[in-house]
C-alpha cells in the first residue's frame, strides 16, 4: 500500500505517528455494506434491529445499501447515535445498563415477534450489545442485574467471563433473539472480542449460546459475587433455547485493525511484531510484559531488529481495588511506562477503537521516553495502587481523546522502537 500523504514520518514525529496510525487503524473497521453480501428481497417485511456501539453506523450503511423498504430499530450507547432515515436509533446506557435500555430491548424484542415466515429480520450485533440488549431474564429485575455487572466490571474477570454472566441474566441473549420469530435472520457482526467467536460478540442474540446456567454461577463463585437464591434459581431456569443457525456475517474486528496498522507500518519502512488479537490478562501485567520486549528490540537482543514497531489487540482487564479513574488502556500503558523507567526511542499508544477507554471520556493515552521528567517512578506506582492512570495522565499529559468513533473492534496497542 501507499502511505497516506497524511502521514508524519515516524523518525521525525514518532507521537504523531503513533496517533495517525491509530486513527488509520480504527477507520479500517468502520461498518461498511458495500463490502459485504445483502440478501436477498423477501415476500414479506425487512426488520432491521441491533445494539452496539456501531449499531447507529451500521443501520446507517444498511440503509446507503439498501434500495428496498426497510424498518427497525437499534439501541446504542449515549452519545454513539449517527442520522437514519428508516430505522429508528435509540440510546441507552453501557456498561451498567440502565431503564432505557430495558425498555428499549423490550420493544425490540416486540417487533422481531412481530415478524412472520415471509419477512427477513436482519440483526446487527457489534461490542457493547451485551450491555444494550438488557431485558432480564424472568425472576430477575433490573437492579439486580446492575449490581451483580458493577461487581464483575471491578473484579477482574475477562469480558467472557463477564459476557457468560450477562448472558444468562437476559432475555435475548444466547440465542434467545432468533427464538422469538419465525422469520428468515441474517446477522451481520463487527466483533470486539478476542478470537472472534461469533457465538460470544454481544452474547449471541441469535446463534446457540456457549455458556449454561451453571457456567454462570462459577464465574460468579470464582469472583467471589454472592447473589441470592432467588437470583440462583432465576438463572438456573433460564435455559438456552435451541436455535437453528442463522446466515451469519463478519464485518470487521481486531483483526481488520491490525492488519490495517501493519501495513501501514511496514510502508513507513518499520519491522512489525503482530502480537495478534487476542491479548488478554491484566491491564498493568500486558503492559509490562511489552515493555520488555520492547527494551529487547531497542538494545538488539530481540529478532526483530528496529526500528520497528509491537502491534497488539484484545481486551485487558483491571482488577479495581484502588478509588482512581482509569480504563484498562491508560492502566496498561501506566504499567509499561512504569517497566520502561524512561528508556530511549520507545513510545507507546494504547485505545479503545470505540474512542472511550472503560467509563471515561478518554480513548486511550499515549506514552513517551520524557514521561520520568515529569512523574517519578513512586509517582507511577502510587497511581497503579489507587488505579489511577486517567488521573495520572491528566497530570503528566498524554490522555487521548476522540469521542465515539461509531465502530468497536476492541482494543488497539503500538509500541513504536526506533534508533538514535
Amino acid at each position: 500500500m501507499t502511505t497516506p500523504r497524511s502521514f508524519p514520518a515516524p523518525h521525525d514525529a514518532p507521537e504523531a505517528f503513533l496517533k495517525v496510525l491509530a486513527h488509520h487503524a480504527i477507520a479500517a473497521a468502520q461498518p461498511d455494506f458495500g463490502s459485504v453480501d445483502l440478501p436477498a428481497l423477501p415476500e414479506g417485511r425487512v426488520i432491521v434491529v441491533g445494539a452496539g456501539k456501531a449499531a447507529a453506523s451500521m443501520a446507517a450503511s444498511f440503509e446507503m445499501h439498501w434500495n428496498e423498504p426497510v424498518e427497525g430499530l437499534v439501541i446504542t450507547r449515549y452519545g454513539h447515535t449517527a442520522p437514519t432515515k428508516y430505522i429508528e436509533v435509540v440510546e441507552a446506557a453501557h456498561p451498567i445498563p440502565d431503564e432505557a435500555g430495558a425498555a428499549e430491548s423490550a420493544r425490540l424484542l416486540d417487533l422481531v415477534r412481530s415478524a412472520g415466515p415471509q419477512d427477513l429480520v436482519i440483526v446487527l450485533v457489534s461490542g457493547g450489545a451485551s450491555s444494550l440488549l438488557c431485558l432480564p431474564c424472568e425472576g430477575i429485575d433490573l437492579a439486580q442485574k446492575q449490581d451483580i455487572c458493577h461487581q464483575l466490571l471491578r473484579s477482574g474477570a475477562d469480558i467472557t467471563e463477564i459476557n457468560t454472566v450477562r448472558c444468562n441474566l437476559s432475555a435475548l441473549k444466547g440465542g434467545r433473539l432468533a427464538a422469538a420469530t419465525n422469520a428468515s435472520v441474517v446477522t451481520y457482526i463487527i466483533s470486539d472480542v478476542a478470537g472472534d467467536d461469533l457465538r460470544v460478540i454481544g452474547s449471541g442474540p441469535t446463534l446457540p449460546a456457549v455458556a449454561t446456567p451453571h457456567h454462570s454461577l462459577d464465574v460468579l463463585s470464582r469472583y467471589n459475587i454472592d447473589v441470592s437464591a432467588d437470583i440462583r434459581a432465576a438463572i438456573l431456569a433460564n435455559e438456552s433455547p435451541t436455535i437453528t443457525v442463522a446466515k451469519t456475517v463478519l464485518m470487521g474486528s481486531g483483526r481488520t485493525v491490525l492488519n490495517a496498522a501493519s501495513d501501514i507500518a511496514k510502508a513507513n519502512g518499520l519491522s512489525v511484531l503482530d502480537l495478534g488479537d487476542a491479548v488478554i490478562g491484566e491491564a498493568r501485567e500486558v503492559g509490562r510484559a511489552v515493555s520488555g520486549i520492547a527494551v529487547a528490540i531497542a538494545a538488539g537482543t530481540h529478532p526483530i531488529r528496529p526500528p520497528a514497531i509491537i502491534l497488539s489487540g484484545g481486551e485487558t482487564s483491571v482488577t479495581v481495588r484502588g478509588d482512581g479513574r482509569g480504563g484498562r488502556n491508560a492502566e496498561y500503558l501506566l504499567g509499561l511506562a512504569s517497566s520502561l523507567r524512561g528508556a530511549a526511542n520507545i513510545w507507546s499508544v494504547a485505545v479503545d477503537t470505540d474512542g472511550i477507554d472503560g467509563m471515561e471520556d478518554n480513548a486511550g493515552a499515549i506514552v513517551d521516553p520524557e514521561i520520568v521528567s515529569r512523574a517519578s517512578l513512586a509517582e507511577m506506582e502510587g497511581a497503579l495502587l489507587r488505579n489511577d492512570a486517567y488521573g495520572f495522565f491528566e497530570k503528566v499529559g498524554g490522555l487521548l481523546f476522540t469521542g465515539p468513533t461509531l465502530t468497536n473492534a476492541n482494543d488497539f496497542r503500538a509500541t513504536l522502537v526506533l534508533t538514535d
